[in-house]
């Protein structure tokens, strides 16, 4: 169903302000034609104003937007070959599902619309709906609806803001699924604005994260997880553990060696940014071991465990007072009591290390966790 491919989207000195704050900063970034793309941040970030721009609801202040070597910054929002799915679906309730996808076509006087927009509803998995009434589908299916609307016109680059919002848990995860599979169909270029970082990184190809108008880092949801960038995206995306060291030396074999409060560590020399010594060593709670596991170890206390299924969370008091969370698969091996006092593991090179000049709380939800 993809067409010849219309080309990149790029994002060049972009910016918006408004009489009080400026939403967006000037920004560059490019999307290959053909990615699921997420845009991800707290509210307020800018990333619904940055989507607004590319569909043409929101007049830049400076820089402009091409698709190819088009720059449609000037072109109005109903010529731009640009869609957008919203979270709330807008379907047309007086008009059968197959009329609401073929709307746009049939306004446009194509002759084959409806024939288009069975093959839409096809796509999605909702064919056998075209005689049925919005209110006759549930909301998932109405999702589905307003993303074969959007899709049978063709775009060049389909806009989608927070459209799993209204879903509840278990739909949503069922609809990330489909909506990863409908876009490797169709090849068009997806951009999902989000504030879910598990919706994020479970989609998309490439993320970027947004701040207070600002990218913080583009990358593979792999990169920003394993090596971000900042303690902004390595708190917002999942859990961080930021252990506050100081780098001592070089150690040999690629490691340099480090003190962590008193204890002795190896990390990864690459992995440490240049010319800094005080550091953030970062490890994610799943890279850690109860036990003597691996070549870096700590010594704790625990004071909480939950029981999650596949895994056990726990919490670990350190020496100093610093709370690390530490996930364990549960495959059978001894699981920790509160209370015991434990020893912590990791192995040199699963860290990610920040400099510690940066505000350790930046990008926290708000759940009273503090590093260390």
């Amino acid at each position: 169903m993809a067409e010849n491919p219309s080309g990149d989207l790029r994002l060049v000195q972009l910016s918006k302000e408004f009489d009080t704050f400026t939403a967006v900063h000037p920004l560059d970034l490019t999307i290959p034609q053909g990615e699921f793309f997420a845009l991800l941040g707290p509210s307020g970030c800018g990333k619904t104003t940055t989507l607004r721009m590319v569909a043409g609801l929101e007049e830049p202040t400076s820089g402009a937007i091409y698709i190819g070597d088009t720059d449609i910054s000037e072109i109005k929002a109903f010529k731009r070959n640009v869609n957008t799915v919203f979270q709330n679906y807008a379907l047309f309730p007086h008009m059968r599902i197959l009329d609401n996808v073929a709307f746009g076509l049939k306004r446009r006087g194509d002759k084959n619309a409806m024939a288009k927009a069975q093959e839409a509803l096809e796509l999605v998995e909702l064919g056998h709906t075209a005689k049925k009434k919005p209110n006759q589908l549930s909301g998932g299916m109405q999702q589905r609806v307003a993303l074969a609307r959007a899709i049978v016109n063709r775009p060049d680059v389909l806009l989608l803001d927070e459209p799993l919002g209204a879903l509840d848990l278990k739909l949503r995860r069922q609809m990330q699924i489909e909506l990863k599979r409908i876009q490797a169909d169709v090849g068009i270029t997806f951009i999902h604005v989000t504030h879910d970082q598990e919706e994020a990184m479970t989609m998309a190809d490439s993320v970027a994260v947004m701040n207070a108008g600002r990218l913080e880092q583009v990358g593979s949801p792999a990169e920003l997880y394993d090596r971000p960038a900042s303690t902004f995206v390595a708190n917002f995306l999942g859990q961080s553990n930021l252990l506050t060291s100081r780098i001592t030396g070089d150690a040999g074999e690629g490691l340099s060696s480090a003190d962590c409060h008193g204890y002795p560590i190896l990390v990864a020399t690459e992995n440490i940014p240049d010319g800094v010594s005080d550091v953030f060593v970062g490890v994610r709670p799943e890279k850690f071991r109860l036990g003597r596991h691996g070549r870096n170890q700590l010594k704790g206390t625990v004071t909480d465990d939950s029981f999650t299924g596949v895994a056990t969370q726990y919490l670990v008091r350190l020496p100093w007072g610093f709370e690390v969370t530490v996930i364990q698969p549960n495959d059978g091996s001894p699981r920790a009591k509160v209370g015991e006092n434990v020893d912590i593991s990791w192995e040199p090179g699963s860290e990610f290390i920040l400099d510690a000049s940066q505000d350790e709380d930046a990008g926290m939800l708000d759940t009273g966790l503090r590093h260390g």
